[in-house]
């Protein structure tokens, strides 16, 4: 009987605790989203008074825009063909930067990432500094790096294509170097016992292994850097982000024009998101085999 007692009141004692418990990060938490709540009105406040106050006068003109483009567009429908063939080339041009920017940061990426991942960095004491570069690629937005680099070369393509590659090696590298470290490591020890220096051991031992899921984080990178080349040209880098700038700066009787660029970025990101996505998903899944029907 006595077992009993101090069995129930050890029992009732947890429970007392568990509740306490319970309640003291209730607590905590309702603190934290308090505090959460103060600095973002904070932070608002602060963003309005630097834009001048203006948020609020604006909010009621946010529709404006889009009303007075789509307008201008449906009036000048006939002309909407000839501008899809007049800012086609400028599409074809972000395509290009997206797509030399990726390629060319998928290879310097995988190489970082080799470097970086333990177990197959050739230098150990190399992977910590490496890392920290990867992070700070990473870190740093695309449209930043192209204005430093607008400033010291001048606008066009070639700051853009720069910015995005620096930025994907961060992005890919990290990726790719957790990629890395599933893969077996007993081809790479076979490779080894007979004589393969580092550079055949990744090749012929790690790359065919994680291939597939480097290319489906490639092609997703791709998709990315479409947009981000196209956002960069409206700080002079090129592309057809360039030619909506102008098109939307010139105001009323240009809208129709930033209509069709705003129709063809929309169908080309749609068109390779879904290409992108099937080759992915081939990629890492493969496909079904073939069903015999007697």
């Amino acid at each position: 009987m006595a077992d009993e007692v101090t069995i129930s009141g050890q029992t009732a004692t947890a429970g007392d605790a568990y509740i306490a418990q319970i309640k003291k990060k209730r607590l905590m938490s309702f603190i934290i989203l308090i505090v959460f709540l103060a600095l973002l009105a904070s932070g608002f406040t602060v963003a309005d008074s630097r834009n001048a106050g203006g948020f609020w006068d604006g909010l009621g003109n946010i529709f404006d825009f889009p009303f007075a483009m789509f307008s201008e567009a449906i009036e000048r429908a006939p002309l909407m063909p000839a501008y899809l063939v007049q800012y086609f080339p400028s599409l074809i041009e972000t395509i290009n930067i997206a797509a030399a920017s990726t390629l060319i940061g998928a290879l310097l990426g995988l190489a970082m990432s080799l470097l970086v991942t333990r177990g197959f960095a050739p230098v150990s004491w190399l992977v910590s500094p490496l890392r920290r570069i990867l992070d700070i690629l990473r870190a740093i937005p695309e449209i930043v790096i192209a204005l430093v680099l607008i400033f010291m070369l001048g606008g066009g393509p070639v700051p853009a294509m720069i910015a995005i590659t620096l930025h994907t090696v961060g992005a890919v590298g990290k990726l790719f170097s957790e990629v890395n470290e599933n893969a077996s490591m007993k081809p790479v020890e076979g490779l080894a016992s007979v004589g393969a220096n580092w550079t055949q051991r990744m090749w012929l031992g790690v790359i065919p292994q994680v291939a597939p899921n480097y290319l489906s984080y490639a092609l997703l990178r791709f998709e990315i850097n479409i947009r981000a080349s196209a956002i960069l040209g409206f700080v002079g880098a090129g592309g057809i982000g360039y030619d909506l700038r102008n098109t939307m700066s010139w105001g009323v009787g240009k809208y129709d024009e930033a209509a069709a660029i705003f129709i063809l970025l929309f169908l080309t990101i749609v068109v390779v998101d879904q290409l992108s996505g099937m080759l992915r998903n081939r990629l890492t899944h493969g496909t079904a085999a073939p069903q015999v029907t007697s």
